[in-house]
Formats: structure tokens, sequence, C-alpha cells
């Protein structure tokens, strides 16, 4: 989760709030509304997100460029393409090249999310630096924020028999930003798994929002729609248990990013006295 940043200026509605005061607590949290009866197996209708500062925003990496911003996505999305054509070959689809270059850290609209709420809490919790801020995770029900998509895509997703999109299902009824922003005037929130680009995408269980206009805020739709979120609060004096028992249960920069460098940061933070 990489694209956070900091700013007071957006708020959520507290009574979304939940600090939790325990290990136990945050499981319970965490799973929250996670049986399906439908199936008679638990499978959580949420994503989740970690931030190691509770007043970090969910603005995205386009919008932090700042300026005429929704003006340049276009242009930056087709310079990468121009001159990533050599080290990757997504396809045609704008939707595979946008999430390969939200991937390698362009900006772009969308924010990173996890299937996994112990992904997310590795996030929360991994700078040593940051432990004496309060953290947070934001939980968001994907399931049911598809009955807010518009009807093209709506039956999309249904013939499917998903709740979020793939690049392959996107493009056959949407090719282009211009015909996602035209589908209604209204914005709204989808949710596109990328490919599998690499070891990294596939460890992290990992997602992303993308807005219908660049300059649609998810913190506005999630404050419209409460009942699709809740946010947990990460009291600073939890960290570090947090920490130490996602190290335990191998959720660590060594398997989430595959390589000598996600390496030597878990062995540093492993060695590291509090």
């Amino acid at each position: 989760m990489n694209d956070l940043h900091y700013d007071d200026t957006q708020t959520f509605d507290m009574a979304n709030d939940v600090v939790v005061e325990s290990w136990e607590e945050l499981q319970r949290e965490l799973f929250r509304d996670s049986w399906d009866g439908s199936i008679n197996r638990y499978r959580s209708p949420y994503v989740y997100r970690g931030a190691w500062n509770r007043r970090y925003n969910l603005k995205t990496s386009l919008m932090r460029l700042g300026g005429d911003y929704p003006k340049l996505e276009p242009h930056l999305l087709r310079n990468f393409r121009k001159y990533a054509k050599a080290n990757t070959s997504p396809g045609d689809s704008i939707w595979n090249w946008l999430a390969v270059a939200q991937h390698h850290g362009l900006p772009t609209r969308m924010l990173d999310w996890t299937y996994s709420p112990y992904v997310a809490l590795h996030f929360a919790t991994s700078n040593l630096h940051t432990f004496h801020t309060d953290g947070a995770i934001w939980c968001m029900n994907y399931v049911k924020s598809t009955e807010y998509l518009p009807d093209p895509l709506a039956e999309a997703i249904k013939r499917e028999g998903s709740n979020v999109f793939t690049p392959e299902v996107l493009e056959p009824v949407c090719p282009s930003f211009k015909s996602l922003e035209e589908f209604q005037e209204k914005p709204f929130v989808m949710f596109l798994e990328p490919p599998s680009l690499d070891e990294r995408i596939v460890h992290q269980y990992a997602l992303f929002s993308m807005m219908s206009t660049p300059n649609a805020m998810l913190c506005d739709w999630m404050n419209q729609h409460p009942d699709l979120y809740y946010r947990l609060i990460i009291p600073a004096k939890l960290k570090w248990e947090i920490r130490d028992k996602l190290d335990q249960a191998n959720i660590t920069e060594r398997v989430l990013f595959p390589g000598l460098t996600g390496l030597s940061a878990w062995l540093t933070r492993h060695y590291t006295a509090t």
C-alpha cells in the first residue's frame, strides 16, 4: 500500500470507526460478517487497506501530482506504454496497461487493496519508525459495491459470476477511460484484479479500486455509502504485539516482497531492539 498520503482535510464518519483494544478484538473485527449461509462457508465480502497513520487519506497518486491532473492521465499512460513495451507485453487493453503502470509506481487513478486482512495489517505495522502513531485498516464491502455499478457493467460482471473485474471482462464493455465516464454522470467505484505480473501481486493477494473519473474521491463515495465500509483504528500501543505475531505467522517482507530487498527488510526489523 505505498500509495498512501497524509491529509487531515479528508474525514470519515466517526461512527464507522472501531478502536480495537486487543489482538483478540482485532481478529473479530477483521473477520466481521464473513459467514456466508448460502454456501455454508466463511467468505468475507470485504477487502482491506492498511495505513500506518490513521490520518492518511484515500487520494490517488494521480491526484497528488497536482495541477490539472485529470488531463495528465492519458499522457502518462500513453508514454508509459511507449517506453515500457520492450520490458512487458500486457496486450492492447488499457486496463491491463493501467494495472501494470500502477504496479510499477506510475501515478494513476487506482488504489491498492488486498483480500487478506493480515497483508493490510502488515502495511499498517511494517515501519518501526511509525509505532508512535495510531494506524488504520479500511474494510470495504466490495461485493455490495457492485450494486451501484451502471447496468452494463453490472450485467457484465454478473455474467462472469464474479464481484470484481479483470481486464478481460472489462475490455469488451468498456474499452477506454472515456467510455467509463460516459456510463453515468454520478461517480462510482469498481474493483479490478490485476494480471499476475509477478510474485508480489500473487503473494499480496492484491486488487485495485478505481473511480469512474480521475477526480472523483473514493472517500466521498464511501461517506455517501456508510453501510459499505468500516475502519479499524490500531492504537500505537498495539503495534508491537501485532507486528510480532504477524512475523511469527510469516506475514513478512520476505514473503510479500520476494527477493533480496524483502529479505533484508524483514531481517532488519527482526533484529531491531525495541
